[in-house]
């Protein structure tokens, strides 16, 4: 079984119960978890000071070869404060000598996107302990994905999209949308072209996701991209003030502008059910106009 080393380098961990049932949910699988000290861990709204979550990180670096898997406590709000200071080269480094498998989403997507610029490091965009292992009721299609990804070296994703049918390869890049589009100007965006850019996000209305996806396609972002794949937008809910403006709508603006497919409908983000995405993987995208193919391979995986 798999040796898991947590990481809480963003916000505190309010649902205790929830990481501590997915530290038992892991442990009943077989899997060692180590670093649980760190759910408990807190600063003002942070898990921990900066200096606690900034070694989180860093750690990695010298993290023993047995473990190999890096998996992140919950996201929020933390991790951008720390990118000037993290030791990209060194986990770069350790993931070297024996793979680092690095799974997390939303706020972690800031450390995700910063290590595949600076280093090319590909790690795991998926569940987190208490959000996901750590809910009332594990989802079988989430836990499945999981392992799928980390073990596999070639797996396939599938799911129903009504979009115009396409084809495209490229590097699969993305995560969180609005963190993503946080980094744009910095050294920590990734200068991907030909990719297949994978984007989600939680709590944001229709016309909101539609202005950071324009800004990615004003700063040229877009443009460079052989395909988009909108994932889950949890909570992305209109009103009566919209009068038929929702996020259907704002998918058929967005195919209207560019010149690239944009295909929905991929349990990706903030859900229980979710599939996790090698965030710099190969990946060759299929549509036939009613069902989606993305098939993923060159990703690190679980050694024996």
């Amino acid at each position: 079984m798999s040796s898991i080393h947590l990481v809480a380098p963003s916000g505190y961990c309010l649902q205790q119960e929830a990481a501590l049932r997915g530290v038992q949910r892991l442990e009943d699988a077989g899997h060692q978890v180590h670093n649980q000290q760190v759910i408990s861990r807190r600063y003002q709204r942070f898990a921990g000071d900066d200096s606690q979550r900034l070694g989180d990180l860093n750690q990695l670096a010298q993290l023993p070869e047995e473990r190999q898997i890096v998996l992140a406590v919950r996201g929020g709000y933390g991790v951008s404060r720390l990118l000037n200071s993290v030791d990209w080269q060194g986990i770069a480094r350790r993931a070297a000598r024996r793979p680092l498998l690095i799974c997390g989403h939303s706020d972690f997507t800031a450390f995700q996107l910063g290590l595949l610029q600076q280093t090319a490091q590909i790690t795991f965009s998926g569940p987190m302990l208490a959000g996901n292992f750590g809910a009332p009721q594990i989802n079988d299609y989430t836990w499945r994905h999981f392992w799928t990804a980390l073990r596999e070296q070639t797996f396939a994703l599938r799911w129903q999209s009504e979009a115009p049918a396409a084809r495209a390869t490229g590097k699969v890049w993305g995560g969180n949308l609005a963190m993503l589009v946080s980094l744009l100007g910095t050294p920590w965006f990734p200068e991907i072209s030909d990719g297949i850019l994978v984007v989600e996000d939680i709590n944001e209305h229709p016309y909101r996701v539609e202005r950071l996806l324009l800004q990615l396609e004003y700063a040229g972002v877009l443009a460079r991209q052989r395909a988009i794949i909108l994932g889950s937008f949890s909570n992305s809910v209109s009103n009566d003030y919209d009068a038929g403006y929702d996020f259907a709508t704002m998918c058929y603006v967005l195919r209207e502008r560019l010149s690239i497919p944009v295909i929905t409908g991929l349990p990706f983000g903030h859900e229980q059910e979710t599939v996790t995405l090698p965030l710099g993987a190969r990946g060759e995208l299929n549509h036939d106009g009613t069902h989606a193919t993305l098939t993923l391979s060159g990703h690190p995986t679980l050694e024996d």
